[in-house]
């Protein structure tokens, strides 16, 4: 069927317009390239940069709790030794190591002294015997004989107490220091349990950082990611809008195709379709089907 001739001007000048819009290329630069994409937003940053930071944080507190376990392990090591050595004070010869290693010579002096002094009363005896007339009497001999055995006597007493004392003071250091050693035994063991809470104590510190860092790290990212999602809506939507734009001359054209063949008698021409359901070669080819079918009946009528 042969076009109308007062559509001929119509087609010549939607051939012109085809001539010119396919001549110019698109650019695709307007709505492709990662300035479409949304960046990354300042909050997945910081928790990035808060989950490198926190990437062996804990370690210092591990460290620490190991060396508060090995120092209460040697505190219970010492006690359990310190207890141990507890039986060795005790029992009858336990006072010989605190015996004075002098003691032999303070007695032997003391009862070197005690014997000048018992020579002095021997000779008063005499000076008095000879005073009197009875040297050499039996009243002396008496005399001498009862003082030699009270000095005998006081000697053996002298000797004895002196022992005595020195006996009960080594006893006495030895209560002392088997009372030291329990209470050196408690301290280490409550040292021990105070080294045990200090380890329990750095363990706690060390689940309780990696925890609280790993809560806000989370909420930074999800707090970052949605305003970047929000962000890379607003460009998505952009992005769109700019690639309508760009396409839009071939939308023009194609309606202006669609309305020249509905007059001319319906010579089929493919209708523009929005970027994204047709690619534009599509779009071309069913633009440039329906000028070759106009130009068709134009010269064949």
């Amino acid at each position: 069927m042969a076009i109308a001739d007062f559509l001929e001007p119509a087609v010549q000048d939607y051939a012109e317009q085809a001539k010119a819009t396919y001549s110019a290329p698109i650019d695709t630069t307007k709505f492709t390239g990662r300035g479409f994409v949304a960046g990354e937003d300042p909050l997945q940053t910081q928790a990035i940069n808060l989950a490198q930071q926190g990437v062996g944080s804990y370690q210092p507190f591990l460290s620490a709790a190991q060396t508060a376990q090995t120092a209460g392990a040697g505190a219970l090591g010492d006690s359990a030794q310190t207890i141990g050595g507890l039986g060795a004070l005790t029992g009858p010869q336990a006072y010989q190591p605190f015996m004075s290693p002098y003691q032999s010579q303070v007695i032997d002096a003391t009862l070197s002294e005690f014997d000048k002094q018992k020579l002095g009363g021997q000779q008063q005896i005499k000076d008095a015997a000879v005073a009197s007339g009875n040297f050499g009497g039996g009243r002396e001999g008496a005399m001498l004989g009862q003082y030699n055995a009270d000095t005998l006597a006081d000697r053996a007493a002298l000797q004895a107490s002196l022992l005595q004392q020195g006996f009960g003071q080594a006893n006495q250091l030895a209560q002392q220091n088997f009372m030291n050693q329990g209470s050196l035994a408690t301290a280490q063991q409550g040292l021990a349990g105070a080294y045990g809470n200090q380890m329990n104590q750095q363990f706690g510190l060390s689940d309780f950082g990696r925890t609280g860092m790993g809560q806000d790290v989370s909420a930074l990212g999800s707090l970052g990611g949605l305003r970047q999602g929000q962000q890379q809506a607003q460009l998505s939507a952009d992005q769109q809008a700019a690639q309508t734009g760009a396409y839009e001359p071939y939308g023009r054209l194609s309606q202006y195709g669609s309305t020249l063949t509905g007059l001319a008698g319906g010579v089929a021409g493919e209708q523009y379709q929005q970027p994204g359901s047709s690619s534009p070669f599509q779009t071309a080819l069913g633009t440039a089907t329906g000028l070759a079918g106009l130009f068709g009946q134009i010269y064949n009528k």
